[in-house]
């Protein structure tokens, strides 16, 4: 492919290629690369090349996946469930109103405890139809019971799909993973993506040994009928899985870092050390907010940067240590409102910080809709504007928009 070179690691010895492709490119190799069994998809832009790429693997002979051909996304996933709960190591993509049609059976995939990873790459939801990027269709599933990490760019989707899986079979977790990057923004720039030899791939990720499965050599009943007397129980282990999923995100994210020089964590931050205030955000804004963050703090401006990567479980600890010292935050949420007080992020970080005696004044700002564009010059008057509630010691506006012809 175009754009390999070469790289190498601190000790000298060879690490990995770089390659250049887009996000949705760069997801479906490390899906080759994970050795799955199983992918059933339906086509939906903006993530369509993911499984159009994976169905090229498989014509090529390059995986031996057994690819699926549905009718829907609906089918898709109800596929994805059939083929979990047999043992087999299962991916799927999708985004926007695929989403939205295969929310149904996104409950079914969490509670029978289906280590599913599937790529959401996203997209806003119609009416109007549009086709570009904004967190509807995930904000829209935040509570469907899956994992999520959001990605800034396309090392981080290759990256954070490989490692979907290590934590979503852990025999502690069982839960299924989204791995969310923003529809065209991520999906379809290309860029230079660091990529692992196969052969550590495979060490760092060997194949699925499932415990509880399908088998008609010891059968066992897998999403049978269950009344008042067991469901609340049933749904307590799923929260209780739920409550051991930061730690092996974290020890996951440690472990890659040790191959790869690439470490992950729950949130990453930039410039805080010195702030005073800071922006919090989700996927690709992080990166156009750390250039800004630079040129602010040239001018002598106490400004920082909080990414979020795993948004389900809430990383609520991290997030209140994070914000420890600041005099305001501005919360920014790709997503509309639709009648709540604050957006989706908003509202979960002001909940992390109910308890708190000191915290700082919370702003929430809604951008980006439908794909439109958060160039640095508003990233800059959101920073400058935060800044000043800071120095006046109150909200002027507790959510306002920025982006928008008014």
């Amino acid at each position: 492919m175009p754009g390999e070179s070469d790289n190498y690691d601190g000790g000298g010895s060879l690490m990995a290629k770089v390659i250049g492709m887009t996000g949705d490119h760069a997801v479906a190799y490390a899906a080759k690369q994970c050795d799955v069994d199983v992918v059933a998809a339906y086509p939906i832009t903006p993530q369509t090349i993911i499984v159009e790429r994976f169905s090229d693997y498989v014509a090529n002979g390059e995986v031996k996946t057994e690819y699926v051909c549905v009718e829907s996304e609906h089918s898709a996933m109800s596929a994805c469930v059939g083929a979990s709960t047999t043992g087999a190591r299962v991916f799927t993509a999708t985004s926007s109103q695929g989403l939205a049609l295969m929310h149904e059976i996104l409950y079914i995939a969490s509670g029978l405890r289906c280590p599913i990873v599937m790529a959401v790459v996203n997209r806003a939801l119609s009416a109007p139809i549009n086709i570009h990027c904004d967190h509807s269709d995930m904000m829209g599933s935040r509570n469907c019971g899956w994992i999520q990490l959001y990605c800034e760019n396309g090392q981080e989707a290759y990256d954070l799909t490989i490692q979907a899986f290590k934590i979503a079979e852990d025999p502690d977790i069982l839960l299924p993973v989204t791995v969310n990057f923003d529809g065209f923004i991520t999906s379809h720039c290309i860029e230079g993506v660091n990529i692992l030899p196969d052969e550590n791939v495979k060490t760092f990720l060997p194949p699925r040994k499932a415990v509880y499965k399908l088998d008609p050599a010891n059968p066992i009943t897998i999403g049978a009928l269950c009344f008042t007397d067991y469901y609340f129980e049933i749904k307590a282990q799923q929260e209780d899985a739920m409550t051991k999923v930061s730690a092996k995100v974290r020890e996951v994210g440690e472990e890659f870092g040790k191959i790869t020089g690439r470490s992950y964590g729950l949130i990453e931050t930039f410039g805080l050390e010195d702030a005073e205030v800071a922006i919090m955000c989700l996927g690709s804004t992080a990166g156009t907010a750390r250039v800004v963050v630079e040129k602010l703090k040239k001018a002598g401006k106490p400004v920082g940067v909080i990414k979020v990567r795993l948004f389900r479980p809430f990383p609520s600890r991290e997030i209140v240590e994070a914000v420890k010292g600041l005099k305001a935050l501005t919360i920014l949420d790709r997503v509309a409102t639709s009648g709540a007080p604050s957006g989706p992020l908003c509202s979960d970080v002001k909940t992390a910080l109910y308890a708190e005696t000191e915290k700082p004044l919370i702003t929430n700002v809604i951008y980006g809709l439908g794909g439109r564009d958060m160039s640095p010059l508003n990233l800059e008057k959101i920073f400058n504007d935060t800044l000043k509630t800071a120095s006046v010691g109150k909200i002027d506006r507790p959510i306002g928009y920025v982006g928008v012809r008014e």
